[in-house]
């Protein structure tokens, strides 16, 4: 799990939304998202992560059945 970076969430949320730190405690993580402009869906695929899964997963050609 990775840390949290509460310092650089409460500067966006004081500073940059202006919330006081009463509103910024009662927000959910997803509603800090939104309001931060983040989308709580998955982030869009990058080539990287395409060329790694289709590392992990190789098309196989399926052999022709006879007859």
């Amino acid at each position: 799990m990775s840390a949290i970076d509460w310092p650089g969430l409460m500067r966006a949320g004081l500073r940059g939304l202006g919330l006081t730190p009463a509103e910024f405690w009662a927000l959910t993580p997803a509603e800090l998202r939104l309001m931060l402009g983040r989308e709580a869906g998955a982030t869009a695929m990058t080539r990287a992560r395409l060329e790694e899964l289709a590392a992990a997963f190789p098309d196989r050609r399926r052999e022709a059945k006879d007859g």
